[in-house]
């Protein structure tokens, strides 16, 4: 099993076995029930996929149900809720790497946060994001990949944070960065986190700097000028990688100072309990991205284009076969690989697509 430290400094580097190293990278994962039960189409050949990767890594966009669970603080239909052994199926798919700082951290109080944590705990994890207090919350977690090199996790939540929700000197939460009454994020918790990015990056070979956003334009499908701003200077303090989630669907992602920006990768799991209608069709849209690392240097990004199944086997009232991801094929994979080429223009980022396949590149 990969190594596992958290919130400290490693004494060595833990060099790759090779000088290429492949980072993968998913959309979040609101996966509220165990389907090791369940099995689906391309289940086996999505788990090869992820497992082929030396380090895979989701968002939890849920909180675990525990024993210290305390009353919702939302509406129960909007509760984000899951057994722990979720947990467990998305290790036994390929996830290595997690975070679990989002807007539905809180859903059943400061017991829910506490029970999250103790689950990843107790199976030898831990989810950056989280911790008994803020300082816990916004360190770096680390973790080996499955043959050598280190990689170290920095995560954050903007928006939809709940009083109550967010990590303090004396309180369990999300490290939460604020938004003032002026538009402008919070300094000192950008300055903290960027702070966690730099203390990372003297001890891992790869940091993901991670940001759940909830602080949405009015067409959710356009990344904010602020976080633009936000990932370059997580990338400035030293990330590898700047990954966000929050937004149900994708957004575009671009190149800064050598490192790769993916400013929405919608989701990997999506089980929601909204009616189809609520949502459109870029809902259901989602990526596998493998980050091509060659000494430590970001090299090539290829996506590989999934479609989320949203309607469950047997109906709309299946949540638990809901959501699922499949690869996307012929015009609908088309049809995404069109869509992430267009939203990276708008951010004046060319991607390369050849024969079908869309890559980002350092040069």
């Amino acid at each position: 099993m990969p190594a596992l430290i958290a919130g400290t400094a490693l004494s060595t580097i833990g060099k790759a076995e090779s000088d290429v190293f492949h980072l993968g990278l998913l959309g979040q994962s609101l996966l509220r029930h165990d389907l090791r039960s369940h099995s689906w189409r391309d289940e086996a050949q999505i788990g090869s996929t992820l497992k082929a990767f030396d380090a895979c890594f989701s968002n939890l966009e849920c909180v675990i149900l525990g024993a210290r669970a305390g009353e919702p603080t939302r509406a129960v239909e909007g509760v984000h809720s899951a057994p722990p052994e979720v947990i467990d199926y998305l290790t036994g798919l390929g996830v290595t790497h997690f975070a679990a700082s989002n807007n539905h951290s809180f859903d059943l109080g400061t017991g829910g946060i506490l029970d999250t944590i103790e689950a990843f705990k107790q199976r030898d994890l831990m989810a950056a994001g989280l911790g008994f207090d803020d300082a816990a919350a916004r360190a770096p977690v680390y973790r080996s990949g499955r043959r050598g090199g280190t990689v170290a996790v920095v995560a954050a939540a903007a928006g939809m944070i709940r009083a109550g929700g967010s990590a303090t000197v004396d309180r369990p939460g999300v490290n939460e960065i604020r938004r003032e009454s002026s538009g402008d994020l919070n300094s000192l918790d950008v300055r903290r986190t960027l702070d966690s990015i730099s203390a990372a990056r003297k001890s891992a070979d790869i940091v993901i700097a991670y940001l759940h956003n909830h602080y949405w334009e009015l067409d959710i499908s356009v990344t904010p000028k602020w976080q633009r701003q936000l990932a370059r200077e997580m990338i400035d303090a030293g990330a590898s990688v700047f990954v966000a989630h929050g937004t149900p669907l994708l957004q575009g992602m671009e190149m800064y100072s050598g490192a790769p920006l993916f400013h929405g990768l919608s989701s990997f799991f999506f089980q929601t309990r909204k009616s189809p209608d609520a949502y459109g069709q870029a809902n259901w849209q989602s990526l596998i991205v493998d980050c091509k690392f060659v000494g430590g240097r970001f090299e090539e990004a290829v996506v590989t284009p999934l479609r989320l199944q949203a309607v469950g086997d047997d109906g709309d009232a299946d949540f638990v076969t809901r959501g699922r991801p499949h690869f996307a094929t012929g015009a609908d994979r088309d049809r995404i690989v069109d869509n992430v080429v267009a939203l990276s223009a708008a951010l004046n980022q060319p991607l390369r697509v050849r024969e079908g396949v869309a890559s980002l590149r350092a040069s």
